[in-house]
């Protein structure tokens, strides 16, 4: 992750410099910065107190965590349907006649006596008792 080099405060301090009428020009002397940079904190941060751009980075965070866990869970989703697509959708059932194991379309499926899902496919296997 990249290294900041000016907190918050020293950002709103540069940006009050500006609005009191110091140059764009002279500023970035100053700081050693280029004057994109202090239009990119203008436009982040003009209007806002110290406290409120902290507030303001702290959310840019916290929303950045949750859609990476947003994205985690959506392709942990899709792998499921995929996986499922893959293995024909199988189902089983404990009835009466013992546990009988179907696809979506109601063939019977291949595989152990009993139960058409291996144990590999399954690591939850019913077994009639």
């Amino acid at each position: 992750m990249k290294r900041k080099r000016f907190s918050e405060e020293q950002i709103v301090r540069i940006l009050k410099e500006h609005e009191a009428g110091v140059s764009v020009s002279d500023l970035c002397r100053k700081h050693g910065v280029s004057d994109a940079s202090i239009y990119e904190w203008k436009a982040k941060y003009s209007g806002l107190d110290v406290s409120e751009a902290k507030r303001l980075n702290a959310l840019e965070d916290d929303n950045n965590k949750l859609k990476k866990l947003l994205a985690g869970a959506m392709l942990d989703n899709l792998m499921l349907r995929d996986l499922n697509s893959k293995n024909g959708d199988t189902r089983c059932s404990v009835g009466s006649g013992g546990l009988s194991c179907r696809t979506t379309r109601g063939e019977p499926t291949a595989g152990l006596p009993g139960c058409g899902v291996l144990p590999d496919d399954n690591p939850v296997h019913v077994r009639a008792s």
